[in-house]
Formats: C-alpha cells, sequence, structure tokens
C-alpha cells in the first residue's frame, strides 16, 4: 500500500474517491454522501489550498482509502474530515495508516491537533437516544460502545473525546469531538 496526494485532474480517482464515501457512509452515517453527485463535490472541496487529501492506494493502484483534512485557527488545527476506508478492506490496518500520514502532514505544516466530530445518527453509542441535558458530561464520562461507533477506533490512536454536541443531527444524535496533539513536541 502507498499513501499519497489526491491529484485533482485524476478523475477516475475522484470517481473512485466518491464512490467509497457512498458506500462507507451507507451503513452509519447515509445522509452525509447520500448519492455520488454529493461524494463527488466533497471530493473537488477537499482540493482548496486550505485542505490536504491523501489516498491510499493497494498494490494494483486502486483507491482503499481516503483522508481529507482543513485548515482551523491559522493552521494550528486541522480538521479530520473525512476518513473512508473501502469496506471490503476495513480492519486491516489502511485507516490507522491514513490517520498516521494525516499526523505527519500536519505537522509538516506547522499544525499542532487535530480534531473531528464523529456523528451517532444510528444510536450505536450511550450518548445517543437520550436527551444529554443537563449533564453532558455525566453522560459523555460514561460512554459506552454499543454497535462499532469509530470513536473507540480513534481513541486507539490517541485521540480523546473533548466535547459532544447533543442532538448535532436531530435529537438524540450528537455529534462526539475528538481531539489530539500531535505537534509541540508529541
Amino acid at each position: 500500500m502507498r499513501i499519497t496526494d489526491v491529484e485533482a485532474s485524476d478523475e477516475s480517482l475522484v470517481q473512485d474517491i466518491a464512490a467509497m464515501l457512498v458506500d462507507g457512509f451507507r451503513q452509519n452515517a447515509p445522509e452525509a454522501f447520500p448519492n455520488l453527485a454529493t461524494a463527488v463535490a466533497e471530493v473537488r472541496e477537499s482540493f482548496a489550498p486550505d485542505r490536504v487529501s491523501r489516498v491510499a492506494l493497494d498494490d494494483q493502484g486502486m483507491a482503499v482509502g481516503w483522508i481529507g483534512a482543513i485548515k482551523h485557527y491559522s493552521g494550528h488545527t486541522w480538521e479530520l474530515h473525512p476518513l473512508v476506508v473501502k469496506v471490503d478492506q476495513q480492519r486491516r490496518g489502511i485507516g490507522r495508516a491514513l490517520v498516521r500520514d494525516l499526523e505527519q502532514r500536519v505537522v509538516a505544516l506547522g499544525g499542532s491537533t487535530i480534531y473531528l466530530g464523529t456523528d451517532d445518527e444510528q444510536s450505536q453509542t450511550s450518548v445517543a437516544g437520550i436527551d444529554l441535558y443537563p449533564n453532558v458530561w455525566q453522560h459523555v464520562r460514561n460512554i459506552r460502545n454499543f454497535r462499532d461507533h469509530p470513536y473507540e477506533f480513534y481513541q486507539k490512536l490517541g485521540f480523546a473525546i473533548v466535547g459532544v454536541i447533543p442532538d448535532a443531527n436531530g435529537f438524540g444524535k450528537p455529534d462526539i469531538l475528538m481531539a489530539k496533539r500531535v505537534g509541540l513536541g508529541t
């Protein structure tokens, strides 16, 4: 496997990544990329100057994963958005490799923190399907993963839950906010 920048001129790769987004988000967040056109637009947005767009290619040169990032806070902090691994290639270290690669890129660009939001629209955790107010932090402190929600994947990579936006996607559908320091001597 090799990880490289996505070139805006590689239309075939753009289409492959878009298809991966639709398929990869279908189960946990189908509203995120409901169709190919929406996903293609997301990939094209990743070519802006304040973005990073990296793809994992298998030995045959086929896309098996994609990660993007958006510069915020004068480049000190970058939002990981999005991360997807081809469904039939998951749990093989591709996502982990893409995140590690992004961490190196962010540090090289002068960044010190990466953050992300990992929505729970399908009641996969104990912070979904309930009213988190007024004791939001009590719920976060006691979070449990019921059905393979990705927050634990990110925790294994050193990310911490730094907040939650209750009802971000409608009542009982929060966005779990996570962050990790990647610069400043880490």
